[in-house]
């Protein structure tokens, strides 16, 4: 029975799952859902074989060279905790900008509230959504160890220039961390060319993989003796150590693995290449587009970030906008109640990026369309802002 939910909150989790993804994780449980590495069965060799198949997967499709370097996490947090706490050293300086997640922003917080960092939290122009470079380079300091930057703004949308970032961050020596939660799957992630030293991302987002998945990926710029281990547990290999075994991935990967969730993440990503990320990405900013525009012609909407005609051409699918009449909450439950239309409203978790469009404490209402969303879609949610705003 088809969900009668027009689902427009694909920057959280994108839904629906290509079918392939609960097909190929009910396979693997009935059938190879052994504990991987721990044993000699064949079980146990064909669940350590899946894992080995989607790490080369998944550093294909990044631009990686090392696939013992894909860290599997439970979720992008998990994985920018992993580098965020396994690089830094007391008396460091990290640069990072107002844009940032939370999954960013509160680690980084934590460190420097406990004296151990120090902080530079770099602004952004309301109107591209996007940070300077040049402001990344005057920042720079003597103790700069690490520049953490999100790829796409998940409150606007905006894709950032992380390519200038990464080259100004080699040519000073200092590492660059890139959270790509709202970008892998849709926009072109090349490690080289982008110079990104470790890269964070999600399974459960435009990879269209179950919840639950994630990984970190340590470009071959950072030694596992760089990092300090982010949990010591069993590995499946040298259990005669009495510490945790310093070769990837396993120095990061203590306990047993989402096995089940890698599987579905692996068909997910199949799917995705199947059908050609940058084809993704046209539709989404497609439908953008025409959000956008519809927009401006609402009364009483205003819109962040670019907007207009060409708005979207520097965007994931996503849109921020507010009601004049409206809270954000209060738009998002008559879009969901009176619609069955799902948004998210709110502060997206990125109060900074809120508190500098001048949106805290509220926030507001944030449409992000995928993979699978439709004009006619779009045409009923257009419609149901004209009916609220009337």
């Amino acid at each position: 029975m088809q969900n009668p939910v027009i689902y427009f909150d694909n920057a959280a989790t994108s839904w629906p799952k290509p079918p392939v993804v609960a097909e190929t994780m009910s396979t693997f449980l009935a059938q190879d859902a052994a504990n991987p590495g721990r044993a000699g069965h064949r079980m146990a060799v064909a669940a350590e074989k899946m894992l080995d198949s989607v790490r080369q997967q998944l550093t294909e499709f990044i631009g990686g060279t090392d696939h013992h370097r894909m860290i599997f996490t439970m979720n992008c947090t998990d994985a920018l905790n992993m580098a965020i706490k396994g690089l830094l050293h007391s008396g460091d300086h990290v640069i990072t900008s107002m844009l940032e997640h939370n999954s960013v922003s509160r680690p980084l917080q934590a460190l420097a509230d406990s004296g151990i960092i120090t902080l530079t939290r770099l602004g952004f122009s309301p109107e591209t959504g996007t940070i300077d470079p040049a402001d990344v380079k005057k920042s720079i300091t003597p103790r700069t160890r690490l520049i953490v930057l999100t790829h796409g703004s998940n409150v606007m949308g905006t894709v950032q220039p992380v390519e200038d970032v990464g080259r100004i961050a080699g040519e000073h020596g200092v590492k660059f961390l890139l959270d790509a939660a709202q970008t892998i799957g849709v926009v072109p992630i090349d490690l080289r060319k982008q110079h990104v030293d470790a890269i964070a991302f999600p399974g459960h987002k435009s990879l269209l993989g179950p919840t639950g998945t994630g990984a970190l990926y340590l470009n071959t710029t950072i030694s596992v003796e760089d990092l300090a281990a982010f949990r010591e547990g069993g590995t499946g290999g040298d259990s005669s150590s009495p510490v945790q075994p310093r070769l990837f991935p396993y120095f990061l990967e203590g306990g047993t693995p989402n096995t089940v969730g890698v599987a579905g993440l692996g068909a997910a990503v199949n799917f995705v290449t199947k059908h050609d990320p940058a084809k993704t990405l046209n539709h989404e900013r497609t439908l953008v587009q025409r959000l956008l525009l519809a927009l401006d012609e609402i009364p009483g909407v205003t819109v962040y970030g670019p907007r207009g005609a060409g708005g979207a051409a520097n965007r994931v699918g996503t849109v921020s906008f507010n009601f004049q009449q409206y809270s954000p909450q209060e738009a998002g439950g008559i879009l969901d109640e009176s619609f069955s239309i799902a948004v998210r409203p709110g502060l997206h978790c990125a109060p900074y990026a809120h508190r500098q469009i001048g949106t805290f404490p509220d926030g507001a209402v944030r449409v992000s369309p995928g993979h699978f969303n439709t004009e006619d879609d779009l045409d009923k949610l257009i419609d149901a802002l004209r009916q609220m705003a009337e």
